[in-house]
């Protein structure tokens, strides 16, 4: 597969490098790590996101008003250190405490919580949410088992507007759980992407097949078949979706039609077209539909559906205001 690099040992360096170039009025690159914070922080709860790179823009592209304060980049599929952890929130803590949110991998807990144990003896006072959408990688009864996918950005979305409404870091805490555990994911890969050090794919499919639920990194799915109409594709999804997600028939949501890297908007709207049939002949509303490119893994070619489940509560935090790079509303 091309790249287009240098090399590959300095791609996150340089990736960072273009970032900071791209956002300087709006984001801080610190200093001894790879860590990038919000230049107009708020006193306030702080979040905290993170993981590895290879997924952009998450992470660094919901660093903004009424999203995440801060940042920890990792190298490509690899989480941050916990040194970079705690000098990030460090950086944003403004002495209400720190929340952190991030995707549910080994990797991600260790050092996430290794962070957490330093910042105690600077008495920085930290709590976690570890995202939890992705349906497929564990059943129900053990759902804090399951990976994080595209529901990170509710997840983010409703924690931001917590804390900027001023809530304490226990209160900002138990909302954003709540929308964690309101949030539901599958996706479909159609096509690998390619580590850029090793230029190796992250797994294989035949031309002519996809995989139903497979993970971001390549993690297995529930099913391997031959490639699908969209309207097919999309059925199967949702199927297993509104069966994990026991949304039904008077619910409300928020969707999220996710790409994976290569997969055209033109396809992702193609899919958010049935979506919206699919849950209007189910008597589900839909509060708000958003189709984008937010949680990749370069160039892969899927897709993948969120839902997040709101009360009147979650639509609040929802609605309110965000500005970031790579999303606004």
């Amino acid at each position: 597969m091309k790249k287009v690099i240098n090399n590959p040992a300095d791609v996150v360096e340089e990736m960072t490098e273009g970032i900071m170039l791209a956002h300087k009025n709006q984001f801080k690159k610190l200093e001894n790590v790879n860590g990038i914070i919000n230049r107009k922080l708020k006193d306030k709860v702080a979040i905290v996101t993170g993981g590895g790179s290879g997924h952009e823009p998450l992470f660094f592209g919901v660093v903004g008003q009424g999203l995440a304060d801060g940042v920890a980049i990792g190298n490509v599929f690899a989480a941050p250190t916990p040194n970079t952890v705690q000098e990030v929130a460090q950086a944003v803590d403004a002495g209400k405490g720190v929340l952190f949110i991030y995707g549910n991998y080994a990797g991600d807990v260790l050092n996430f919580d290794m962070a957490a144990e330093l910042l105690e003896f600077d008495n920085v006072e930290t709590t976690t949410v570890r995202v939890t959408d992705d349906v497929v990688s564990a059943p129900v009864e053990r759902k804090d088992e399951r990976r994080g996918i595209a529901g990170d950005m509710f997840v983010i979305k409703v924690a931001g507007a917590a804390a900027d409404k001023g809530l304490s870091l226990e209160e900002v805490t138990n909302v954003t759980q709540k929308a964690n555990d309101h949030t539901f994911s599958i996706g479909v890969a159609l096509s690998p992407g390619t580590i850029p050090d090793s230029g190796e794919p992250t797994f294989t499919l035949a031309d002519d097949e996809i995989e139903l639920g497979m993970g971001i990194h390549g993690e297995p799915g529930m099913e391997r078949t031959k490639l699908l109409p969209a309207d097919e594709l999309t059925d199967q999804l949702m199927e297993k979706l509104l069966k994990e997600s026991k949304v039904t028939t008077g619910d409300e949501v928020c969707v999220l039609v996710n790409g994976l890297g290569s997969t055209t908007l033109m396809e992702l709207f193609i899919v958010n077209r049935r979506v919206g049939k699919i849950l209007d002949e189910k008597g589900i509303g839909v509060h708000d539909m958003d189709v984008n490119n937010y949680c990749t893994t370069q160039e892969m070619g899927g897709f993948s559906i969120s839902l997040l489940k709101v009360d009147e509560e979650l639509k609040a935090y929802y609605d309110a205001p965000a500005n970031a790079p790579y999303y606004k509303k």
